[in-house]
């Protein structure tokens, strides 16, 4: 039932760089932007993820506990998704494969420190 997530962003350049090249992956594209966010989505009106500049102006942080969860349909999609994210400068909080039968992920955490996962239900 999620809508969007955002997530915050200090170098909005580099974190555009980074979610080009790693959404691209499960055919995201930009679809909207501005000076202070960019939001891409598989299609316009279906859940997305953008990044931003904090609206107050101050830093953006890391939320401790919060976690992005992208839904894919193939443990080889979360395989190769969390290779790539490693692959685009993305650290390791832990690697594709199997957890909880039925459940299959992999966590990592963007260039700003956010953490997400690609995950797949089999």
């Amino acid at each position: 039932m999620i809508g969007y997530v955002t997530l915050g962003t200090n170098d909005l350049q580099r974190g555009a760089k980074f979610y080009d090249a790693l959404l691209s992956e499960i055919g995201a594209t930009r679809f909207m932007e501005a000076d202070t966010f960019i939001a891409w989505a598989v299609e316009p009106g279906r859940p997305s993820v953008a990044i931003s500049k904090p609206f107050n102006g101050d830093v953006a942080t890391v939320g401790n506990g919060v976690m992005v969860a992208l839904a894919v349909e193939t443990p080889a999609q979360v395989d190769a998704l969390y290779a790539k994210a490693i692959e685009l400068g993305a650290t390791d909080e832990g690697a594709a494969g199997p957890r909880e039968e039925g459940f299959y992920a992999g966590y990592f955490r963007d260039l700003d420190g956010n953490k997400l996962n690609f995950f797949c239900m089999s």
